[in-house]
Parts: C-alpha cells; sequence; structure tokens
C-alpha cells in the first residue's frame, strides 16, 4: 500500500527539473550562471537531502550578479550627469548676456589713477566768462525768496487781524435760566391780583417776566405760580426772592417750584 503510493508520488523526485527550469529563468533574466556555480548547484541538487540549501546559495549568487549590473547603471548615469554639467557649463561661458557681463565685472584696483587731458589756458579762459555769468544769475541770499515770505507773512497778519475784529463784533453766548416761582400769600382774604401787580413790579436788568395763574393750596388759600427769565451773569435766585419779600403786607414766602437752563 506504501510503496503504491510513493510510485504516483512525483513532487520529490521531479524537483531537479523545478530546479534546472528556475536556473534557466534566472539565466535569462541575470546571464549566464559561472560553471563552478553551476557545478554545485548541480551537485547540491543531487544530492538530496542538501538541496535546500544549495537553492539559497543560487539565489544568493543570482542578486549579487544583479547588484553588479545595477552598480554599473548607476556608474553610467552619474557619468552620464557629470558630462552634462560640463556641458552646460560650457554653453553659459559662451552665451551672449555673459560676454556682456564679463566687461562690468572686471576689477578696478583702488590705486589706479584716471589720467585727464590737460587742458590748454585759452581754454580754461574760454570756459571761466561761462562759469562766471552762472554764478551771476545765481542768487546766493535768496532775495526772491525773502519778499515772497514777507508777503505771506504780511497777508497772514491781515487775515489773522479781520478774523479777530469779526469773533470782537460777533455776540457772544448769554446763559439764561428759566425760573417757576411760588408765592405764598398770608390768608385767602390776600388780594392776588394786587400780589401779582407788586412781583411784576420789580424791574430788573435781565429779568423777563412770564405767564402765571392761581393755583388753589387749601382752605380757599390760592397761592401765585409765576414764571421769568433771567440772564444768569445779572440776576440770581437770592435776588428775585429778596426783592419779592419786600412786599411783606401782601407775601407770606416765595419758592423755586422749577429751575431749568436755556
Amino acid at each position: 500500500m506504501a510503496t503504491s503510493f510513493l510510485v504516483h508520488e512525483k513532487i520529490w523526485f521531479d524537483k531537479f527539473k523545478y530546479d534546472d527550469a528556475e536556473r534557466k529563468f534566472y539565466e535569462q533574466m541575470n546571464g549566464p550562471v559561472p560553471v563552478s556555480s553551476r557545478q554545485s548547484t548541480t551537485a547540491s541538487s543531487s544530492s538530496g537531502p542538501s538541496g535546500d540549501h544549495s537553492e539559497l546559495v543560487t539565489r544568493i549568487s543570482n542578486l549579487e550578479v544583479e547588484n553588479q549590473s545595477l552598480r554599473s547603471v548607476i556608474q553610467y548615469l552619474q557619468l552620464t550627469i557629470s558630462k552634462l554639467e560640463s556641458r552646460l557649463s560650457t554653453l553659459e561661458k559662451c552665451s551672449p548676456s555673459h560676454r556682456s557681463l564679463a566687461p562690468q565685472t572686471q576689477h578696478v584696483s583702488p590705486m589706479q589713477k584716471v589720467e585727464l587731458p590737460p587742458t590748454s589756458p585759452a581754454k580754461k579762459a574760454a570756459t571761466q566768462p561761462a562759469e562766471d555769468d552762472e554764478d551771476d544769475d545765481i542768487d546766493l541770499f535768496g532775495s526772491d525768496d525773502e519778499e515772497e515770505d514777507k508777503e505771506a507773512a504780511r497777508l497772514r497778519e491781515e487775515r489773522l487781524r479781520q478774523y479777530a475784529e469779526k469773533k470782537a463784533k460777533k455776540p457772544g453766548l448769554i446763559a439764561k435760566s428759566s425760573i417757576l416761582l411760588d408765592v405764598k400769600p398770608w390768608d385767602d382774604e390776600t388780594d392776588m391780583a394786587k400780589l401779582e401787580e407788586c412781583v411784576r413790579s420789580i424791574q430788573l436788568d435781565g429779568l423777563v417776566w412770564g405767564g402765571s395763574k392761581l393755583v388753589p393750596v387749601g382752605y380757599g388759600i390760592r397761592k401765585l405760580q409765576i414764571q421769568c427769565v433771567v440772564e444768569d451773569d445779572k440776576v440770581g435766585t437770592d435776588i428775585l426772592e429778596e426783592e419779592i419779600t419786600k412786599f411783606e403786607d401782601y407775601v407770606q414766602s416765595v419758592d423755586i417750584a422749577a429751575f431749568n437752563k436755556i
């Protein structure tokens, strides 16, 4: 039973065929394998159990051959790049732009002196009058500029003077206030018309009386509520209270009900 199975099994016994096929494939890809390595490969493959080791050696040798070919390719590329760089530098040196820039980059020694052609006395005499004429045209003291500055200063002063006069003529703002006064009588028998007449009889500079009305307080007593406009710099609330309370026969007291700036 076992022998009949081994008779039909061909995988391990046909291994040399697969090794030969693999060797041929790598020879086509990387070139022929040296005779010594080939003999060692065949010997190792025929040795039986050491076939795996021989296969590994074959692969390593193939990798070395491939590595050598890659090195040769890299060397060729490096040589090509160096040739291209040398050619490019040669072309740059021969270009017209490089030639045009070459004279500008010449080094000039700081000790080099420029020799001017000698001028004859006749030429010096001919050029001297022209220089004198140019000097005459130039005003070193700037008289024209001084005249312009004086005119500008005069105009500025004139405008400032006119502005000051106009501002002085313009009336300034007068601070005014609107005051609402409560004038209280002594009793209900006080003549309120006479009381209002006495209040309005007060005439002061900066005082203008306004509307008025009688407001009931209680028990038949009414107070006089009167409005006035005063100039703050001329009339104050103290003066108004003092003047109104002078009419003792009619006025008991004066109160400020409202005070507003205008």
